[in-house]
């Protein structure tokens, strides 16, 4: 296994993973605890991930650019009994913010921190390569694990309200959908992955077990940036590249990739958000020849379809596949009866890959369910005569930017708190690069002196950077609804009608 430039051997990961198990063992941690796991992509978060699956615990991945209160909310919330944590991400301290926040978090007994500080710790505060070293030859005792039932990660994500639900997926769902996707890919021991998309994601986690599942060597990328993503291509001489949308244009963009010997590159996923056409054809006549366009959900573990080079052109390009293998999909009305053959209508998902449920959530789990066991997805889509499968937009609003969901209220309701904002609507405008650009309109309280760096400014802290507004735009009043409620979908138009004003 190839991890960053350093090449570890899967004996050196395994070892190093059951040492790391053991350590955790011999702390009290066993099977159905949670570990929490607050790195970006690297070997640590590897050998973490499948020491928890030695102790039979449940991970927990976390973004380190959430913010504090995103991160104790998640913490608590899953009850983490340990967290490793990388000591500084971009600027922040994390032995710091971890040392405010444990008097929060009761459950939370012990933290193992990546980093090269020489630092003095308490009981409670490991360092990684310490617990390493105590767990080799020490023994452990095999974990009893039911894969059907026993949750192995419970991964974040936004609910209808903009408020996280935590989603489990158990061991069955995340091996056999993922083992479906390296399948699908024709993926084998030959070939080198390599993984910019953050593994504590579903699709960068699904990507690793994928990976994992045969064998292939592994190349994670700590953080995007086009030209050494490529670079890395060249040296390692990568087969299989995944990405969003964004990092492919990104990349298709820079000069480099006309410099590079990137013949290496056979096939990939490009998911995470809408792939325009044009985009999927560029991408593989000049970086990835096989990528493929794939859907799916975290409650999905992630992978619901996927295209295929044996598609004809018109489906591989305008379609996100059909299902994978033993899956199956119903298009749902309003009422909630099956539509037919080319209908729209509400995506609903039943099969190995679909979640246990919401963490403490059980009314939240029913309601996402029809009778006879379908996952209602909230995408809005349709399957064709072929069985292709079309994704039209969510039933519900949502922005996707870069690759990343953000539910619009919870934007919202953090810049009302702002003393100078009367009202806030924040909708989506379409970008070529990121997809679509977070735009908050705001019409301020009467009287009130306020600029967009402002709102910018109070809003980055408290929530994770990627949801802070691109643009802000300030009026007198929204367009409005016979019934008084706010047209977002002209309120969007209106920005990007002056964002193509401003251009001209």
């Amino acid at each position: 296994m190839r991890l960053g430039r350093d090449t570890l051997s899967y004996e050196r990961i395994q070892l190093q993973a059951r040492a790391l198990a053991a350590a955790l063992h011999n702390l009290g941690i066993g099977a159905g605890d949670r570990v929490a796991i607050d790195l970006p992509n690297g070997p640590e978060f590897v050998i973490s991930a499948l020491a928890a699956a030695y102790l039979g615990a449940t991970i927990v991945p976390l973004n380190p650019a959430y913010s504090t209160h995103e991160l104790q909310f998640m913490l608590r919330n899953s009850e983490a009994s340990v967290v490793i944590v990388v000591e500084e991400f971009e600027g922040q301290d994390n032995l710091e913010l971890f040392e405010r926040m444990q008097f929060g978090l009761p459950d939370l007994q012990y933290m193992v921190t990546v980093g090269e500080e020489d630092l003095w710790y308490d009981d409670r505060v490991f360092q990684f390569e310490d617990m390493i070293s105590s767990g080799e030859g020490k023994s452990l005792p095999p974990a009893e694990v039911n894969p059907d039932e026993d949750v192995y990660a419970i991964l974040y994500t936004a609910g209808t309200t903009g408020k996280p639900k935590g989603v489990m997926l158990t061991h069955a769902n995340l091996v056999q959908s993922n083992g479906a996707l390296a399948e699908a890919l024709g993926m084998t021991t030959e070939d080198v992955t390599l993984l910019p998309v953050p593994m504590f994601n579903i699709f960068g986690l699904g990507a690793l077990i994928a990976a994992l599942s045969v064998g292939s060597s592994v190349v994670p990328v700590a953080k995007f940036d086009a030209v050494e993503t490529l670079q890395l291509v060249e040296e390692a001489r990568v087969t299989v590249l995944h990405g969003v949308p964004t990092m492919f244009v990104m990349q298709l963009r820079c000069g480099a990739i006309d410099d590079l010997d990137l013949s290496s590159l056979r096939t990939g996923i490009m998911a995470g958000a809408s792939v325009l056409d044009r985009l999927a054809r560029e991408v593989r006549e000049r970086l990835v020849p096989g990528v493929e366009v794939a859907y799916g959900l975290t409650e999905t573990s992630p992978w619901v379809s996927i295209t295929q080079a044996a598609d004809p052109p018109e489906k591989r390009n305008f379609t996100s596949g059909r299902l994978l293998p033993g899956l199956e999909a119903r298009v749902l009305g309003d009422d909630g009866t099956p539509l037919p053959v080319e209908s729209v209508g509400e995506l609903a998902v039943r099969g190995y890959n679909v979640m246990k449920g919401y963490l403490r959530q059980p009314d939240e789990t029913s309601r996402s369910f029809t009778d006879d066991g379908f996952f209602l997805t909230g995408d809005l889509g349709m399957v064709d005569e072929d069985g292709y499968l079309h994704v039209v937009g969510r039933k519900r609003d949502t922005i996707t930017r870069g690759g990343y969901t953000v539910y619009p209220r919870e934007l919202e309701d953090l810049i009302r708190l702002h003393p100078a904002v009367q009202e806030a609507v924040v909708v989506g405008v379409e970008d070529e690069i990121l997809g679509e650009l977070i735009c908050a309109c705001i019409a301020p309280v009467e009287g009130a002196i306020v600029t967009g760096d402002e709102i910018e400014d109070f809003c980055r802290g408290r929530i994770a950077q990627y949801k802070v507004p691109d643009l802000v735009r300030f009026v007198d009043s929204f367009p409005m609804t016979g019934s008084g409620k706010i047209r977002r979908v002209e309120l969007a138009r209106m920005v990007q009608a002056e964002r193509a004003a401003r251009r001209d």
